[in-house]
């Protein structure tokens, strides 16, 4: 079924580029809504931004979705994941400034918050995306693709020159609520000397050991080390998992990712969605948060059309 929240869910912290204040407010929406950003701080133009794909404005250092007044909502992914993990397919995000709150680095923040607000569900089944066929992207080494598969799966693959993070693979079948136990928790790292390099560029000022993990080399200088020995691959899959939600709707496949990041999982939704055959709607599906459950139809109902808003 679809689903909503119980009650409003509201979340405190800082910008980590701008170090400003932030809060957003995660509210219950009407079936068939979908997830939308509303800026509360711009009254003067249009402030309401749809979380999809072709919303994406900038994925250099994270995903930033705008509308067509130039109003913006930077680093959505980790609430997106946390939404899409949950199985929340409907919500209304009111956004005081132009971040998502960064809370800890991770989506634990954001799971358990909503969590704590309780979930809803809609007595309208949730239409999922089918894949069909293989679409992928590849740029300079970096790939990202979907895969005909029976249920959402993901592999991913990341390689770095510094010693703490190296080479990491991790797969992850994504039902029954192993998203929550198995990646939320991770959190976005950074190389110290990158760090360095953002702040004097006027960015990561909101950033910290509080809400990232830093490496120099081959040490983790946060306190208390990882939160999993390989948390940094899994937090690439969490952030996959925070964009791939901007389809719309539950995807039915197999993710792979090899060094990809922000920009190329988006292009990659960009080319599955240009692509009529390679996917369809489909009404009997397992979310991907979610225990597998029937929606009561004898037989998946399928037909192509175009992505969901």
């Amino acid at each position: 079924m679809q689903a909503t929240l119980a009650r409003a869910a509201k979340f405190e912290g800082v910008g980590v580029h701008s170090g400003a204040p932030a809060t957003a407010t995660v509210r219950p929406a009407p079936i068939g809504s979908g997830v939308t950003f509303v800026r509360v701080d711009v009254s003067d133009r249009d402030n309401r931004i749809p979380a999809s794909f072709d919303q994406v404005v900038d994925t250099r250092l994270c995903t930033v979705i705008g509308n067509d007044d130039q109003v913006t909502v930077s680093t959505i992914e980790h609430l997106m994941a946390a939404l899409a993990g949950l199985g929340v397919t409907n919500a209304l995000i009111e956004i005081d400034g132009p971040e998502t709150p960064i809370m800890d680095g991770s989506s634990e923040p954001f799971v358990r918050g909503l969590m704590a607000a309780g979930l809803k569900a809609q007595r309208v089944s949730q239409r999922s995306i089918r894949i069909l066929k293989r679409v992928e992207v590849r740029d300079q080494g970096r790939v990202a693709a979907l895969a005909p598969n029976n249920r959402f799966e993901m592999r991913f693959e990341i390689d770095f020159e510094e010693a703490a993070i190296g080479r990491q693979q991790r797969g992850m079948t994504l039902v029954n609520g192993a998203f929550v136990e198995h990646l939320s928790r991770a959190r976005t790292f950074g190389r110290l000397a990158d760090v360095e390099r953002l702040r004097a560029a006027g960015l990561a000022r909101g950033g910290s050991l509080d809400n990232a993990i830093v490496v120099d080399g081959g040490r983790v200088l946060n306190e208390g080390g990882l939160r999993y020995e390989d948390e940094f691959v899994r937090h690439k899959m969490l952030d996959a998992i925070g964009d791939l939600a901007l389809a719309g709707a539950p995807i039915i496949g197999l993710y792979e990712g090899v060094c990809a990041g922000h920009e190329m999982t988006n292009r990659l939704l960009h080319a599955l969605f240009a692509d009529d055959q390679a996917w369809c709607w489909e009404f009997d599906a397992v979310h991907a948060g979610a225990a597998p459950r029937s929606l009561g139809v004898d037989a998946p109902v399928a037909a192509a059309g175009q992505a969901a808003a």
